[in-house]
C-alpha cells in the first residue's frame, strides 16, 4: 500500500472565529491510539467544545469528541479522554506565558492528517464580546452586498 500524502480534512472548530479573535496559530501532532485514529479515518470527530492546557511545560487537548471505533473490541478508547500535543519546547514555552494573562485561551481550530499524521491546529485567542460579534456579521453582510453589487453591474456591461 502507498504511503499517504497530502492533507485530509477531518474536522473544523466553526464557533471558533465567530466566539474569539485568533491572534497566533501553531500545528501539533497528537498522540493517539490506534482505535482513535481508525475512527478519525472515518471522519467521527469534534472539537465543538474542545479547549487546551498547558500544564508542567506539556500541551493537552481536553474534551475534543473522537467516537468509539465501530468496530473496535474491549480495547476501544474513551470518547473525550485528554490527549497530549506534540510541540516544540519554544511553542510550549510562548503558549503557556500568554496564555496565563487574563483573558487569553488557548482552542483547536482544525484537525487534519498530513502526510498520514494526525495533526491539529490551535490558536491563542481573546474571546469577543456581543458588540464584536455583531460588528463582525456587520461587515460580512456589507462585503457580501458589495459584492453582488459589483458582479450585477459588471453583467450589464
Amino acid at each position: 500500500m502507498a504511503k499517504e500524502t497530502g492533507r485530509k480534512p477531518i474536522t473544523t472548530n466553526r464557533k471558533a472565529r465567530h466566539d474569539y479573535l485568533l491572534h497566533d496559530t501553531f500545528e501539533a501532532g497528537i498522540v493517539l491510539t490506534g482505535t482513535e485514529v481508525k475512527s478519525l479515518r472515518f471522519g467521527r470527530a469534534s472539537l465543538a467544545e474542545a479547549y487546551v492546557t498547558v500544564d508542567d511545560g506539556e500541551v493537552w487537548l481536553r474534551n475534543a469528541n473522537i467516537t468509539e471505533y465501530a468496530f473496535g473490541t474491549w480495547t476501544n478508547h474513551a470518547p473525550r479522554r485528554t490527549r497530549k500535543l506534540l510541540l516544540h519546547s519554544k511553542q510550549i514555552a510562548k503558549l503557556a506565558r500568554e496564555s496565563a494573562a487574563p483573558g487569553w485561551t488557548i482552542i483547536p481550530l482544525e484537525m487534519y492528517f498530513q502526510d498520514g499524521y494526525a495533526k491539529v491546529v490551535i490558536a491563542l485567542a481573546t474571546g469577543k464580546r456581543e458588540w464584536d460579534k455583531r460588528q463582525t456579521i456587520a461587515e460580512r453582510d456589507a462585503k457580501r452586498e458589495t459584492e453582488r453589487a459589483l458582479k450585477i453591474r459588471n453583467r450589464r456591461r
